[in-house]
């Protein structure tokens, strides 16, 4: 079988051809169908490093069929469509008695595509930070990065009824596509202020929660930012990661903000894991526009470099494997 991995040097992603892996009677063994390239984690912390990256890593987000299944496991049978939290691979196995990710497969409807079904793992994530946020019908919510995670947490936002959803970003594709999606103000730092624009659609009160979803070089400004416009008393959640260099924190800026990293309750996976299937299977968070490209799975140097070199022009980046 065919897997992707990354060699020694920044950007060597290579197609190695491995044994199909045996599976255990706990586990499954999954076919890939397609997979989603995550931009932030699978960039800055496996393409843009010099070292050499373990393949079991290279991804997480892979939908495909259940080809065998373990004599102890009774939840899945052969040919059950699934999503996973599994790497760039024509076949996994997976633990499913004893997962240490709960849930790491999940059978999807036969009413969702293989290629929505890859944005799970990310809008799962997405449900849990907006929920933990508590934000409510007349509050407003600023989200710095219009990626795949700030899109998904923007539709999640509505279907929650957040009162208003600002976003911004730089980039006019993902400014577009925000629009598109139904955030209720886009802010194109090309050309708009983020703190004028926030303070003038407030009143100049200051958001109620800033979500900062920027990753890479881009984080420092926005975290900057972040604390310009939350409110005091409001929130500020930073789920950007892998920034080039610590956050500069103000501390007479965020008195009186709180302040998030992340997950506060990771128990609430579960749950949110079930959520984010619906949202997906009821076609409420719509993500086939979020799709900008798609490569065979030989071809994903090519895709990785895409989202490396020109983040103006990919949002989604699929690998398909030709099932």
């Amino acid at each position: 079988m065919k897997r992707v991995t990354k060699g020694a040097g920044i950007g060597n992603i290579l197609i190695e051809e491995v044994e199909i892996p045996v599976i255990s009677s706990t586990q499954v063994l999954i076919q890939a169908e397609s997979s989603l390239i995550s931009r932030g984690s699978e960039l800055w912390r496996r393409y843009a490093v010099e070292e050499t990256v373990d393949p079991r890593i290279m991804g997480y987000s892979l939908a495909g069929r259940i080809v065998e299944v373990g004599d102890e496991v009774d939840q899945f049978v052969s040919g059950d469509r699934v999503v996973a939290l599994a790497p760039h691979s024509q076949f996994v196995t997976m633990e499913v008695v004893n997962p240490v990710h709960v849930p790491s497969v999940i059978k999807i409807p036969d009413s969702l595509t293989a290629e929505a079904a890859t944005f799970w793992p990310l809008l799962t994530s997405s449900v849990l930070w907006i929920e933990q946020t508590q934000a409510t019908e007349d509050q407003v919510v600023v989200i710095i990065g219009q990626g795949i995670v700030g899109l998904l947490c923007m539709q999640v936002a509505k279907t929650m009824g957040v009162g208003q959803v600002i976003v911004c970003d730089i980039l006019n594709m993902r400014c577009r596509l925000s629009s598109q999606l139904g955030a209720d103000k886009v802010i194109n730092l090309e050309v708009e202020s983020l703190i004028d624009s926030v303070f003038d659609f407030t009143g100049g009160k200051g958001a109620d929660v800033v979500i900062e979803a920027v990753g890479g070089s881009g984080a420092q400004d926005a975290f900057s930012q972040a604390q310009e416009v939350v409110r005091k008393g409001g929130l500020l959640q930073v789920l950007g990661l892998y920034s080039d260099k610590p956050l500069p924190l103000d501390s007479g800026k965020i008195q009186g903000v709180r302040l998030v990293g992340g997950y506060l309750d990771r128990s609430l996976r579960p749950k949110a894991a079930l959520r984010a299937l619906q949202l997906l299977e009821d076609g409420d968070v719509e993500v086939s526009s979020m799709i900008s490209h798609k490569f065979l799975y030989s071809d994903a140097k090519e895709a990785f470099d895409l989202l490396y070199i020109h983040p103006d022009r990919a949002v989604g980046v699929l690998l398909e494997w030709g099932v």
